[in-house]
């Protein structure tokens, strides 16, 4: 077996001079970094103080599943012949909060509408959700379910 290794740095920028002094003292604000790409700037939930404007964990989350799914998905179509010319997902995904604070993902649901080139294509279009689903590396580490609502168009 084959093993990937990965790497990120997460730098806090939420303290607003008094540290972590109480808990309405400091912002949520932090940055994602991989080297030699972008720096992502984050935050936490509105509903956990954090920044509206900046990505939060859970939305990251979602997102990964997302473009994990659809990369799959892409490569198991160019292989089965099935041309694609447009990929949209609108993801959702719940997450549930215990007594204790804590909380996790319960569901995810991907909406994909796929855009193929002919009508011969739609049926194994639709099926090849699965497969990504199957392979995505993201939908194989997680405990919850991740559902898929596809749809196709021809154009």
């Amino acid at each position: 077996m084959k093993k990937h290794h990965y790497k990120t740095t997460i730098q806090w920028t939420g303290n607003k001079g008094t540290g972590t002094s109480s808990y309405r003292n400091y912002e949520r604000s932090h940055t994602i970094s991989v080297e030699n790409k972008p720096v992502i700037e984050g935050s936490s939930d509105t509903a956990f103080r954090g920044d509206k404007t900046k990505y939060n964990p859970e939305e990251m989350l979602l997102s990964s599943l997302s473009s994990c799914h659809m990369l799959w998905y892409l490569h198991f179509c160019s292989e089965a012949g099935i041309i694609v010319t447009d990929y949209i997902d609108h993801a959702t995904g719940i997450m549930e909060e215990t007594n204790n604070g804590s909380g996790h993902f319960v569901e995810v649901t991907l909406y994909p509408t796929v855009t193929v080139q002919n009508e011969e294509m739609v049926e194994k279009a639709k099926e090849l959700h699965q497969k990504a689903n199957e392979f995505c590396f993201i939908a194989n580490s997680v405990n919850f379910p991740i559902k898929h609502i596809p749809a196709v168009l021809v154009k």
